[in-house]
């Protein structure tokens, strides 16, 4: 799995039974910077078609490394694995509009001639074609694994991009999801921009800065944020240049303000579209969860909920995401839905995933 900051490629090998995981091993390979560099420039349209065919080839020999570095590490015999489940990396993901489109590149040819494993890929298109938003996809993974019938739960999913699910305890409600807006995306892109790193490390760049009430209102002013789901998004709308728009109005702001107010921005985003209920527990997951200061505002603007990492729930924060894709992998294998309409708003259940075999 390789998600919207772009930063590398995650690997778990993992088993199911009944309604457990259990990682064997993990492994995260980060993508080499002129790699990552050629990666954001595909993802915002300024990349010709021979560039987005190499780099598929490229990121799909990328991805069969981090197999082979995961199966190793774990000393498991290869050919007692039944699948892999490789998610690629989005390059543009445009959901709404005549044509909808999502792209995920890293050849699963690749994949499956490099490491002699059955792969399942290129999940997201079919729950498009039955008129779903192809994403979250995640959120079918937290149902059968997550929810619990004596509690009200939300998974946070703070990658580049934010999604929630909600898991209600009881049975006679669906469970939900969908992308909230910005997470990591604008914070990484904006210090990038502005310091050279390619993260603000635990969020003490933030903390340099304040939070700028005029330009936050008007970022959250967007009107994604208002708009019903199902909804999913992505770096086509939330990167650097929105960025740039929004405080061209707002001039003279330091930069370490700006980085503080995106922080409170995911914070504001995610909050003001959580179900309103006096019982919640949020369980977060993703990159964000490493970054003190978005934890602790997080957990300022969730005074009466109940703030946890999902490693509570038996699977680390940084590898829900590349678990939930092999378990994708292991539904289409055998012939199961991976999506949930309540969620992406497809048509009705479909089985996810072209099947490539070893």
């Amino acid at each position: 799995m390789s998600g919207t900051s772009m930063d590398g490629i995650d690997a778990v090998l993992v088993s199911f039974q009944n309604n457990t995981v259990k990682i064997h091993a993990s492994h995260t390979t980060p993508y080499p910077d002129h790699i990552r560099h050629r990666l954001l420039a595909a993802s915002q349209n300024q990349a010709a078609p021979d560039e987005v065919g190499e780099l598929d080839t490229l990121v799909g020999t990328l991805f069969s490394e981090a197999a082979h570095e995961v199966i190793q590490s774990s000393g498991f015999d290869r050919t007692t694995i039944r699948g892999i489940g490789s998610h690629g990396q989005t390059i543009r993901h445009q959901p709404s509009g005549t044509a909808p489109f999502s792209i995920q590149i890293g050849n699963p040819s690749v994949v499956a001639e490099a490491t002699n494993i059955t792969t399942v890929a290129d999940f997201r298109r079919r729950d498009m074609a039955a008129g779903g938003q192809g994403a979250p996809l995640v959120p079918a993974f937290h149902k059968a694994f997550f929810s619990l019938d004596t509690e009200n739960r939300c998974i946070l999913n703070l990658g580049g991009i934010a999604n929630i699910t909600w898991l209600p305890a009881s049975a006679d409600l669906p469970a939900t999801g969908f992308d909230t807006g910005p997470a990591n995306a604008l914070m990484d892109a904006w210090c990038l921009d502005q310091t050279g790193l390619p993260f603000d490390s635990d969020g003490h760049w933030a903390k340099e800065g304040s939070v700028n009430q005029e330009l936050l209102d008007d970022m959250l002013s967007d009107a994604y944020f208002s708009k019903a789901p199902p909804k999913s998004t992505g770096k086509e709308r939330f990167n650097l240049d929105w960025v740039k728009t929004l405080v061209s109005r707002h001039p003279g702001i330091p930069a370490e303000d700006i980085q503080r107010t995106l922080l409170q921005l995911t914070v504001t985003s995610v909050v003001n579209q959580l179900p309103e209920t006096a019982d919640l527990r949020v369980y977060v997951c993703g990159g964000g969860a490493r970054n003190p200061l978005l934890m602790e505002e997080l957990g300022k603007a969730l005074p009466e909920a109940r703030l946890s990492l999902t490693s509570e729930l038996g699977v680390d924060p940084q590898m829900v995401e590349p678990v939930a894709f092999a378990w994708l992998a292991k539904q289409a294998l055998e012939g199961k839905p991976g999506n949930l309409p309540d969620v992406t708003g497809a048509a009705g259940p479909r089985i996810l995933g072209a099947i490539y075999p070893a």
